[in-house]
């Protein structure tokens, strides 16, 4: 709640860096996003200034970045913005912005792509647990006759 939540497109500056972490898998990148505007002077396109975000992934879509995303693809990446800034050596004020990334694609405006589903990871095998019996055993001086009948289901009227 509360978070920004931003959608960039740029191009994969480095070489993304995969990790098996205790929690999961993980994965990240350097994204360079340039601005671009029409010159009316020169009438031409010219680059402005540009970005720089680190992208990190989780789980499933940290290994399919590690598969497929490499230096110089455009990409269009969604996430959840931070900003953290703190002090190096006593003085020098430093920011970095990241993006805790929820999807992640090529750009196909600037090329094609070959969609493959990943193949879902395999489960470690775990011993089979009998289901529990939820049903509730009947008292044993409960006769037959004295159980309640279930109520006759009414007549269909034609």
């Amino acid at each position: 709640m509360n978070e920004t939540v931003i959608c960039v497109v740029g191009n994969v500056a480095t070489q993304p860096v995969y990790r098996e972490l205790s929690t999961g898998p993980s994965a990240r990148f350097r994204l360079a996003v340039t601005a671009r505007y029409w010159d009316r002077e020169k009438s031409a396109w010219t680059d402005g200034h540009t970005n720089f975000f680190t992208v990190w992934a989780n789980r499933q879509l940290a290994a399919n970045v590690a598969a497929c995303v490499e230096v110089g693809q455009p990409v269009v990446v969604q996430g959840r913005l931070k900003v953290r800034t703190e002090v190096r050596d006593g003085q020098q004020q430093w920011a970095s912005a990241d993006i805790d990334a929820v999807a992640i694609g090529h750009d196909l405006a600037r090329g094609t792509a070959a969609f493959q589903r990943a193949a879902k990871p395999e489960t470690p095998l775990t011993a089979t647990r009998p289901e529990p019996n939820w049903e509730t055993p009947r008292p044993a001086d409960v006769a037959d006759e004295d159980a309640p009948q279930p109520a006759p289901e009414p007549a269909a009227v034609t």
